[in-house]
C-alpha cells in the first residue's frame, strides 16, 4: 500500500523503517497530483518513492516524533516554516510551489443559496469545516472566518469538523451539509466532479496560501531527495499540479 490516510494507520507508523528509497510526508489534499508525480519520478530514476498522506497536522506530529521523511509537501507553507524553526527542515531547499486557494464548496444546484461567507451563518444552513488542529484547510477557514467577524456565528451551523480536505469534498458531494471551506482545486477531483460547485470568496475576504516542497535534514543526505525537490517544482511538474487545479507561484 503506497499511501496512507487513516490516523491509525499513520500512528502505527510511527517509529518504523521504510524499505523504500525516498520517504514523502504529503498533505492529504495533494494526493491526486502527488501520486501521479511519484509515480513519473519512480519510472525516469528506477526508484522506490513511498508517500505518506495525512492532515497537515499529522504530518507535524510524525517528524515530531522522528518518522522517517526526506521530502516535506504540506498542505500550507506555516508547517513547512514551523518545521524549519524546529531544524528539521534544510532551508536552502524550500520552493514554493502552487497557490492553495480557499473557496466555499456546495452540492450541485447549490440548494441552500449560499452566495457569501456571511450565507454560511444563515440560520439552518448546515456546514462543514476542516478541524483546526488536523488539516491545513482548517485552520485556515477559522482564520477567514475570524477576519470577517463570522466565527462565532458560522461555528452554530457547523455539523461537523473534518480531519481532511478530502472528508469535507465527501460531505459536500454527498448532500450531507449545504456549504463547506475548502481548497478551489479539490472541486476538479472525480468524488466532486459534476456533485458540486464552487462559490468564490473574493480576494479582499479570502486567504490563498502556498504549498511549498522542502526536503528534511536527513533527505539531504541523500541525493535522490534533492532530485525529487527539483522535479514536482519543474516546469514538468508544474504541468501536473496545473492538471489537477493548482495555480502556480509567480
Amino acid at each position: 500500500m503506497r499511501f496512507i490516510i487513516s490516523v491509525f494507520l499513520v500512528l502505527c507508523l510511527a517509529g518504523s523503517v521504510f524499505a523504500a528509497d525516498l520517504v514523502v510526508l504529503s498533505g492529504a489534499g495533494l494526493i491526486k497530483p502527488m501520486e501521479e508525480l511519484r509515480g513519473d519520478f519512480e519510472k525516469a530514476n528506477k526508484a522506490e518513492v513511498q508517500v505518506h498522506y495525512g492532515s497537515s497536522g499529522e504530518l507535524f506530529g510524525m517528524l515530531a516524533a522522528g518518522q522517517p521523511c526526506d521530502v516535506l509537501v504540506p498542505g500550507a507553507e506555516k508547517y513547512t516554516m514551523d518545521a524549519l524553526k524546529n531544524g528539521w527542515i534544510e532551508e536552502k531547499t524550500i520552493v514554493r510551489l502552487v497557490k492553495h486557494v480557499p473557496v466555499i464548496i456546495v452540492p450541485k444546484g447549490n440548494p441552500a443559496g449560499v452566495k457569501s461567507l456571511a450565507d454560511l451563518a444563515r440560520p439552518g444552513v448546515k456546514v462543514a469545516l476542516g478541524d483546526p488542529k488536523a488539516p491545513a484547510i482548517g485552520r485556515v477557514a477559522k482564520k477567514i472566518l475570524e477576519k470577517n467577524k463570522l466565527y462565532e456565528q458560522v461555528s452554530a451551523n457547523v455539523q461537523v469538523l473534518a480531519p481532511t480536505a478530502n472528508q469535507l469534498l465527501i460531505y459536500v458531494a454527498l448532500g450531507q451539509v449545504d456549504a463547506s471551506i475548502n481548497w478551489a482545486d479539490l472541486a476538479a477531483w472525480s468524488e466532486g466532479k459534476g456533485k458540486v460547485e464552487i462559490v468564490p470568496i473574493p480576494e479582499d475576504q479570502n486567504m490563498v496560501k502556498t504549498i511549498p516542497t522542502a526536503v528534511t535534514v536527513q533527505g539531504a543526505k541523500k541525493p535522490l531527495a534533492l532530485k525529487f525537490n527539483e522535479f514536482i517544482s519543474s516546469s514538468k511538474g508544474l504541468a501536473v499540479w496545473s492538471k489537477w487545479g493548482f495555480e502556480p507561484c509567480e
